[in-house]
């Protein structure tokens, strides 16, 4: 379904499902929901030829949209990614489920036992751009914590996603969990986005993960709460006292292994005492065949224009600048940064953790690749982003991070005085 007349009678009736779906999630059994994970994991499985077919459609439609090269790469889904899907799945079903723990428990003089347990949100819009993979991992999450989930892909996306839905909706009915647990917003139409941020009465909570436009449109109209995930523009500071080898191979790794995603470094930041280190680091990536836009005194591709840092590339594309300091870095990273994810390469314990400490990212790295800011390589399973603000959840969302908590009480008669 691609065409709707009555668009926001259409989102009505599937808020309504979808909190209907949540009061019966929030007590479903840990093995339940995880059943369904792993049945969604072989249905996909079973499905990559019809996945890829769908796929193929969306390429098109791509192509004809104009979109860059990193752009398609990121809608691109073949066998092997499309097998990730599914590991990724069955990652999610094995971890530990995070509703009814106890966070804390204490007794109080008066007798009461208190105890604060985390409790699902209840139900989580998540409007994405044009990777598909994000429909898999963000209604495995939201299941595992127990929420129900409205997903609202990318116009590019929009058949991929559509059948890895499919896959979902056939692993929540396997385990005879209700099918609307995990709801797709079944048309392009933008006007269903205006209408998600609305939804007051059914959504608890808005995840816009995608480029500045989307979140910056969610978080001038949304009367939902949001959990803001920003653009990923990350910087790579080279200390003195970086170790060439490591810096050489970080940098490189951080920008080139998969441009097109929020954790591809888009800014090389190079200590005046290191000039010799950064230029041949930057003489590696144009070898690569990276596009390095250099600022004074670093010689690269082309000259760096000013609206050129603070730009998230998502592109074979890099700029680069001399700093005078770590403190130049920090401010530099200050000024241009998105509170994403940024890294500083050196062996200087001191240097790191003045790096740590004066800057507020969502995550910090030493002497590692950007692209390790990932949910699934923190051991949480998979994600539905970064989050970049500082209310609730920050840095990957995981499961965890996808609920709330409440207090319960025990008493044996006790009254207060």
């Amino acid at each position: 379904m691609n065409e709707m007349t009555n668009i926001p009678s259409v989102m009505k009736d599937i808020g309504e499902r979808a909190r209907r779906a949540a009061a019966a999630l929030a007590y479903a059994p840990a093995e339940q929901k995880s059943g369904a994970l792993r049945a969604a994991a072989q249905a996909v499985r079973d499905g990559v030829d019809t996945i890829i077919a769908e796929n193929a459609r969306d390429m098109e439609y791509g192509r004809e949209k104009g979109l860059s090269a990193a752009m398609l790469d990121r809608l691109m889904l073949d066998e092997a990614r499309i097998m990730a899907i599914a590991d990724g799945l069955e990652s999610v079903a094995d971890l530990p489920d995070p509703v009814g723990a106890v966070l804390r428990e204490w007794d109080m003089p008066n007798g009461l036992n208190i105890r604060r347990v985390r409790t699902p949100l209840g139900v989580i819009g998540v409007i994405y751009e044009s990777r598909p993979n994000v429909t898999a991992d963000a209604g495995a999450l939201c299941l595992k914590a127990g929420n129900a989930v409205l997903l609202r892909g990318g116009s590019e996306s929009f058949h991929s996603s559509g059948a890895i839905h499919a896959c979902l909706v056939a692993g929540l009915k396997s385990a005879g969990l209700p099918e609307d647990a995990i709801l797709r917003v079944p048309t392009r139409d933008r006007a269903a986005v205006s209408e998600m941020l609305r939804m007051t009465e059914h959504i608890d909570v808005i995840v816009p993960r995608g480029g500045k436009g989307l979140v910056g449109l969610v978080q001038r109209e949304a009367r939902v709460p949001v959990f803001a995930h920003l653009e990923g523009i990350c910087h790579i500071f080279l200390d003195r006292a970086a170790d060439p080898a490591k810096a050489v191979d970080v940098v490189l790794n951080a920008k080139t292994r998969r441009t097109g995603i929020c954790g591809a470094a888009e800014c090389l930041l190079v200590h005046r005492d290191a000039l010799a280190l950064g230029q041949s680091i930057i003489d590696a990536l144009i070898e690569a065949g990276v596009e390095v836009r250099a600022d004074t005194g670093l010689s690269g591709s082309t000259k760096a224009n000013p609206d050129d840092f603070g730009r998230e590339f998502l592109d074979m594309i890099i700029a680069a600048r001399v700093v005078d300091d770590i403190d130049g870095a920090i401010a530099h990273i200050r000024a241009y940064g998105s509170n994403h994810t940024d890294c500083i390469l050196t062996e200087d314990d001191a240097a790191a953790a003045r790096f740590f400490e004066q800057l507020d990212s969502a995550i910090l790295m030493r002497n590692a690749s950007t692209q390790f800011a990932d949910g699934g390589e923190f051991g949480m399973g998979a994600e539905i982003g970064i989050a970049t603000g500082k209310m609730h959840a920050r840095g990957p969302v995981g499961a965890e991070q996808l609920t709330s908590f409440k207090y319960l009480v025990t008493g044996d008669g006790t009254v207060r005085g």
